[in-house]
């Protein structure tokens, strides 16, 4: 059964994010299966007892913590199309944080983009059609309604605008590029801009 983000996150506490603070550096760092409550108690410095009980699992931290940086996303990309108003620069805006964030918080987008989610939250849908996807999408799409974008198949169009973003996010986490990722945004949104540009 498929829960909401709501019911999903649990309530912050500063134990509680102590918690998963030391699950995602431990989840990205050496996996979700080859991660034990254990090891996040030592971590964390949280008691077994009070991790139990917030989280019920592991399942649960990673449920929670999963519900956690898809809010914050979510809420990201809601912060821009506010401060937008055209498909060119939501978009533009949108690969500028998520360079910042490989920057500042590389744990975060390695299991937010690399985890393999659904291994470990079976019923959770793929990171690809959660809400921060799905906004990166409508985002393309105004821009074919209002005739910035070439008329093409949706998700084509957020494929091109974004993929090649992505895929140097990816170079930069697995130690391939060297140079921080704020130094290609320009270059990349040329590119990217250009393949659906009228």
């Amino acid at each position: 059964m498929e829960t909401t983000a709501e019911t999903q996150r649990t309530r912050a506490t500063p134990a509680t994010e102590q918690v998963l603070g030391a699950a995602l550096n431990l989840f990205t760092e050496q996996g979700y299966f080859n991660t034990s409550i254990p090891d996040i108690v030592k971590a964390s410095s949280v008691s077994t007892g009070s991790i139990y009980h917030h989280f019920r699992d592991k399942e649960g931290i990673a449920r929670s913590l999963y519900a956690t940086l898809v809010e914050r996303m979510e809420s990201k990309f809601s912060e821009i199309e506010a401060a937008h108003a055209t498909a060119h620069d939501r978009c533009r805006a949108v690969i500028a944080l998520l360079f910042d964030l490989t920057e500042q918080e590389p744990a975060v987008m390695r299991f937010m983009l690399f985890s393999r989610h659904r291994e470990f939250i079976p019923d959770q849908k793929p990171v690809c059609s959660s809400r921060p996807f799905v906004q990166m999408r409508e985002m393309v799409a105004v821009g074919m309604k209002g005739g910035e974008v070439r008329e093409m198949t949706p998700i084509v169009a957020a494929s091109a605008v974004f993929g090649g973003a992505l895929r140097l996010i990816q170079l930069r986490l697995d130690g391939v590029l060297d140079t921080p990722l704020p130094e290609y945004l320009d270059e990349i949104w040329q590119c990217a801009w250009r393949s659906v540009a009228v």
